[in-house]
Protein backbone atom coordinates (compact mmCIF):
# COMPACT_ATOMS: atom_id res chain seq x y z
CA UNK A 1 0.00 0.00 0.00
CA UNK A 2 1.40 3.39 -1.01
CA UNK A 3 1.90 6.43 1.18
CA UNK A 4 -1.21 8.57 1.51
CA UNK A 5 -0.93 11.84 -0.37
CA UNK A 6 -0.90 14.85 1.96
CA UNK A 7 -3.05 17.86 1.19
CA UNK A 8 -1.42 21.28 1.37
CA UNK A 9 -3.74 23.61 3.35
CA UNK A 10 -2.24 26.69 1.72
CA UNK A 11 -2.96 25.32 -1.76
CA UNK A 12 -6.53 24.60 -0.73
CA UNK A 13 -6.82 28.18 0.56
CA UNK A 14 -5.32 29.49 -2.68
CA UNK A 15 -7.93 27.58 -4.65
CA UNK A 16 -10.77 28.76 -2.40
CA UNK A 17 -9.63 32.37 -2.89
CA UNK A 18 -9.44 31.82 -6.65
CA UNK A 19 -12.97 30.45 -6.68
CA UNK A 20 -14.30 33.46 -4.74
CA UNK A 21 -12.40 35.85 -7.03
CA UNK A 22 -13.65 34.18 -10.22
CA UNK A 23 -17.12 32.92 -9.29
CA UNK A 24 -18.10 35.10 -6.38
CA UNK A 25 -19.03 34.07 -2.87
CA UNK A 26 -21.84 31.80 -4.07
CA UNK A 27 -19.33 29.65 -5.95
CA UNK A 28 -17.43 28.69 -2.80
CA UNK A 29 -18.44 25.22 -1.64
CA UNK A 30 -16.50 22.29 -0.27
CA UNK A 31 -17.37 20.46 -3.49
CA UNK A 32 -16.15 23.26 -5.79
CA UNK A 33 -12.82 23.46 -3.95
CA UNK A 34 -12.42 19.67 -4.02
CA UNK A 35 -13.14 19.48 -7.76
CA UNK A 36 -10.78 22.35 -8.55
CA UNK A 37 -8.03 20.73 -6.47
CA UNK A 38 -8.65 17.25 -7.88
CA UNK A 39 -9.22 15.82 -4.40
CA UNK A 40 -12.20 14.40 -2.57
CA UNK A 41 -14.66 16.48 -0.57
CA UNK A 42 -13.41 14.50 2.41
CA UNK A 43 -9.90 15.80 1.73
CA UNK A 44 -11.08 19.40 1.98
CA UNK A 45 -13.11 18.55 5.07
CA UNK A 46 -10.06 16.85 6.59
CA UNK A 47 -8.14 20.13 6.20
CA UNK A 48 -10.90 22.48 7.37
CA UNK A 49 -13.86 20.52 8.69
CA UNK A 50 -16.58 22.70 7.19
CA UNK A 51 -17.20 25.55 4.79
CA UNK A 52 -17.37 27.96 7.74
CA UNK A 53 -13.97 26.75 8.96
CA UNK A 54 -12.59 27.21 5.43
CA UNK A 55 -13.96 30.76 5.33
CA UNK A 56 -12.50 31.43 8.79
CA UNK A 57 -9.09 30.22 7.58
CA UNK A 58 -9.32 32.42 4.48
CA UNK A 59 -10.21 35.45 6.57
CA UNK A 60 -7.44 34.70 9.07
CA UNK A 61 -4.91 34.40 6.26
CA UNK A 62 -5.99 37.68 4.67
CA UNK A 63 -6.06 39.36 8.10
CA UNK A 64 -2.50 38.29 8.86
CA UNK A 65 -1.28 39.64 5.52
CA UNK A 66 -3.08 42.94 6.14
CA UNK A 67 -1.78 43.13 9.73
CA UNK A 68 1.80 42.64 8.55
CA UNK A 69 1.54 45.63 6.19
CA UNK A 70 -0.44 47.70 8.70
CA UNK A 71 2.03 47.03 11.55
CA UNK A 72 5.01 47.91 9.34
CA UNK A 73 3.42 51.27 8.58
CA UNK A 74 1.85 52.10 11.96
CA UNK A 75 4.61 50.91 14.25
CA UNK A 76 4.07 49.88 17.84
CA UNK A 77 1.19 51.43 19.80
CA UNK A 78 0.00 53.91 17.14
CA UNK A 79 -2.41 56.66 18.07
CA UNK A 80 -5.94 56.26 16.72
CA UNK A 81 -5.25 58.83 14.02
CA UNK A 82 -1.97 57.17 13.03
CA UNK A 83 -3.82 53.86 12.85
CA UNK A 84 -6.29 55.37 10.37
CA UNK A 85 -3.41 56.75 8.30
CA UNK A 86 -1.73 53.34 8.36
CA UNK A 87 -5.00 51.73 7.27
CA UNK A 88 -5.19 54.17 4.36
CA UNK A 89 -1.65 53.39 3.28
CA UNK A 90 -2.05 49.64 3.72
CA UNK A 91 -5.21 49.75 1.59
CA UNK A 92 -3.56 52.00 -0.99
CA UNK A 93 -0.45 49.86 -1.31
CA UNK A 94 -2.05 46.42 -1.38
CA UNK A 95 -1.84 44.78 -4.76
CA UNK A 96 -4.96 44.39 -6.86
CA UNK A 97 -5.06 40.60 -6.67
CA UNK A 98 -4.92 40.60 -2.86
CA UNK A 99 -7.53 43.32 -2.62
CA UNK A 100 -9.85 41.55 -5.05
CA UNK A 101 -9.53 38.39 -2.95
CA UNK A 102 -10.24 40.37 0.20
CA UNK A 103 -13.34 41.92 -1.35
CA UNK A 104 -14.60 38.53 -2.48
CA UNK A 105 -13.91 37.14 0.94
CA UNK A 106 -15.83 39.99 2.56
CA UNK A 107 -18.81 39.16 0.37
CA UNK A 108 -18.55 35.56 1.53
CA UNK A 109 -18.15 36.49 5.18
CA UNK A 110 -21.20 38.65 5.49
CA UNK A 111 -23.47 35.80 4.47
CA UNK A 112 -23.55 34.43 8.01
CA UNK A 113 -24.43 36.35 11.17
CA UNK A 114 -21.29 35.32 13.08
CA UNK A 115 -19.02 36.46 10.25
CA UNK A 116 -20.99 39.65 9.82
CA UNK A 117 -20.64 40.36 13.54
CA UNK A 118 -16.86 39.89 13.50
CA UNK A 119 -16.57 42.11 10.41
CA UNK A 120 -18.64 44.81 12.10
CA UNK A 121 -16.45 44.57 15.19
CA UNK A 122 -13.29 44.89 13.09
CA UNK A 123 -14.58 48.01 11.33
CA UNK A 124 -15.74 49.59 14.56
CA UNK A 125 -12.39 48.87 16.24
CA UNK A 126 -10.57 50.73 13.46
CA UNK A 127 -12.08 54.05 14.53
CA UNK A 128 -12.95 53.32 18.16
CA UNK A 129 -10.11 55.35 19.64
CA UNK A 130 -10.71 58.51 17.65
CA UNK A 131 -11.62 61.62 19.62
CA UNK A 132 -14.62 62.83 17.63
CA UNK A 133 -14.84 66.03 19.65
CA UNK A 134 -11.76 67.23 17.76
CA UNK A 135 -11.37 68.23 14.14
CA UNK A 136 -8.45 65.80 13.84
CA UNK A 137 -10.61 62.89 15.04
CA UNK A 138 -13.46 63.78 12.70
CA UNK A 139 -11.04 64.12 9.76
CA UNK A 140 -9.51 60.74 10.57
CA UNK A 141 -12.98 59.13 10.66
CA UNK A 142 -13.78 60.71 7.30
CA UNK A 143 -10.46 59.43 5.89
CA UNK A 144 -11.31 55.92 7.08
CA UNK A 145 -14.77 56.05 5.51
CA UNK A 146 -13.35 57.44 2.25
CA UNK A 147 -10.73 54.68 2.18
CA UNK A 148 -13.32 51.95 2.66
CA UNK A 149 -15.64 53.54 0.12
CA UNK A 150 -12.88 53.63 -2.50
CA UNK A 151 -11.90 50.03 -1.69
CA UNK A 152 -15.45 48.75 -2.03
CA UNK A 153 -16.16 50.68 -5.22
CA UNK A 154 -12.99 49.40 -6.88
CA UNK A 155 -12.88 45.80 -5.73
CA UNK A 156 -16.58 45.00 -5.83
CA UNK A 157 -16.43 46.17 -9.45
CA UNK A 158 -18.82 49.04 -8.89
CA UNK A 159 -16.43 51.59 -10.41
CA UNK A 160 -13.51 51.07 -12.78
CA UNK A 161 -10.57 52.71 -10.99
CA UNK A 162 -7.13 52.32 -12.57
CA UNK A 163 -3.93 52.49 -10.56
CA UNK A 164 -3.19 56.11 -11.45
CA UNK A 165 -6.65 57.25 -10.35
CA UNK A 166 -6.39 55.04 -7.24
CA UNK A 167 -3.12 56.70 -6.23
CA UNK A 168 -4.55 60.16 -6.93
CA UNK A 169 -7.60 59.42 -4.75
CA UNK A 170 -5.38 58.48 -1.83
CA UNK A 171 -3.17 61.52 -2.33
CA UNK A 172 -6.32 63.67 -2.22
CA UNK A 173 -7.55 61.93 0.92
CA UNK A 174 -4.19 62.49 2.55
CA UNK A 175 -4.10 66.16 1.59
CA UNK A 176 -7.74 67.14 1.97
CA UNK A 177 -9.25 64.92 4.62
CA UNK A 178 -6.44 64.54 7.09
CA UNK A 179 -5.21 67.65 8.83
CA UNK A 180 -2.28 69.12 6.94
CA UNK A 181 -0.40 69.56 10.18
CA UNK A 182 -0.10 65.79 10.55
CA UNK A 183 3.03 64.10 9.32
CA UNK A 184 2.02 61.76 6.51
CA UNK A 185 3.02 58.14 6.87
CA UNK A 186 5.35 56.94 4.14
CA UNK A 187 3.96 54.59 1.53
CA UNK A 188 5.76 51.23 1.97
CA UNK A 189 5.66 50.68 -1.78
CA UNK A 190 7.93 53.71 -2.27
CA UNK A 191 10.68 52.19 -0.13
Amino acid sequence: MGRQRSIDRDKVLDMAEEIVANQGAAGLTIDSVAKAMGISKGGVQYCFGSKDALIDAMFERWGKAYDTVFDAIAGENPSATTAVQAHMQATRSSDQASSAKAAGLMATLIQTPEHLDSTREWYRSRIAGLDLTTEEGRRARLAFLATEGAFMLRFFGLMDIGQQEWDAMFADMQALVLAQSQTPIADPASK
